[in-house]
């Protein structure tokens, strides 16, 4: 028994607090990086491209079915013109315009003044309405052309708002690097051959095609906040492809950009958290994440990316991202970011 049993207990605590800290840091969320400006640019100009996106999806779809309506009605007019056309030759034949007076006239007997009476009759009022229906057909049909003229004006409209919003997420980009920067994008940290193939579920739209807006009402599986039903899917997507690492998503305010909204998530390139740069497995398994997201982006709503110092976006693709602070946190040198719409 030592003498003085209390330096034991000392010596035993200083051992654990002194204990080297294992290579995998504790699961905890990393740095973002970057500045609020930013992020916010990015945000606004992805979310309007994703919005002109869906738009110019929605009005290729009302095209396509105005394409339709026009196919089956044109035909149907022209037959409706001939058989008109038929109708009113054989009214002129039996004593129409003109001659309708001298030929009832000419009736052999009152039996058969009134059958030509009755049979005109029947023959006008047919022509009245094989005229009328043709003249609907007509209305409908121009209707129609025009509905397509319409659309193609707005997918004109949205092509150029894209145009527009991929300029500005660009310029946003490159406000923070230079066109050196630019042309050291290192490519073989985004992409990767063995990348799952499986396709993600998509995630429920409007029946335009469109984005619903969500709030932070689904639980975090990851946490104990809340997520938005879409980036709850996101989530459990990701974990059906097969990425099944650690990963954090909801964040406490007042922490800025997404995570505090539910719509963000941190995916870990180490299997138990958020270590040091990834390399080796590590960096190929959050690049075939980060190359797996891209992929199925417009399934689920994704509006950027940020992997190993580069960012993608639907506007503009693959850019580098310098908004790290040098730390594998900042840098996303040591997880995936997943921002949705």
């Amino acid at each position: 028994m030592p003498r003085f049993p209390w330096i034991v207990a000392v010596l035993c605590a200083l051992a654990i607090v002194l204990t080297p800290a294992a290579a995998v840091a504790s699961p905890s969320s990393p740095s973002e990086g970057g500045t609020a400006e930013l992020t916010e640019k990015l945000d606004a100009a992805n979310r309007a491209y994703i919005d002109a996106q869906n738009t110019l999806a929605a009005s290729r779809q009302r095209q396509a079915e105005l394409a339709a309506q026009q196919a089956d009605l044109e035909p149907r007019y022209l037959r409706l013109l001939a058989d008109t056309t038929r109708v009113s030759v054989i009214a002129y034949q039996m004593g129409g315009g003109l001659r309708d007076a001298s030929t009832l006239l000419d009736s052999r007997s009152p039996g058969v003044f009134a059958d030509r009476v009755s049979l005109l009759e029947l023959v006008a009022r047919h022509q009245g309405e094989k005229l009328k229906e043709q003249a609907d057909l007509r209305a409908r049909l121009e209707a129609t052309k025009a509905g397509i003229d319409a659309e193609v004006t707005r997918q004109q409209q949205q092509v150029e708002v894209m145009s527009q919003q991929k300029a500005a997420v660009e310029a946003a980009l490159l406000d923070a690097q230079n066109q050196e920067a630019m042309r050291a994008l290192d490519v073989a940290t985004t992409t990767s051959a063995k990348a799952p193939g499986i396709a993600a579920e998509p995630a429920p739209r409007r029946p335009d095609g469109s984005w619903p807006p969500e709030t932070c009402s689904a639980q975090d599986p990851t946490t104990a906040g809340c997520l938005t039903p879409r980036t709850l899917h996101a989530l459990q997507q990701v974990e059906k492809a097969g990425f099944k690492h650690y990963v954090s998503c909801w964040r406490q305010p007042p922490e800025p950009y997404e995570h505090p909204k539910g719509r963000a998530c941190d995916f870990a390139a180490d299997a138990a958290g958020f270590g040091g740069i990834a390399e080796g497995a590590s960096k190929e398994y959050g690049t075939q994440l980060a190359v797996w997201l891209v992929r199925n982006a417009e399934r689920l709503g994704i509006m950027y990316v940020i992997w190993y110092r580069q960012v993608w976006t639907q506007a503009a693709g693959w850019h580098p991202y310098s908004g790290g602070k040098g730390d594998p946190g900042s840098d996303h040198t040591n997880h995936v970011h997943m921002s949705i719409y």
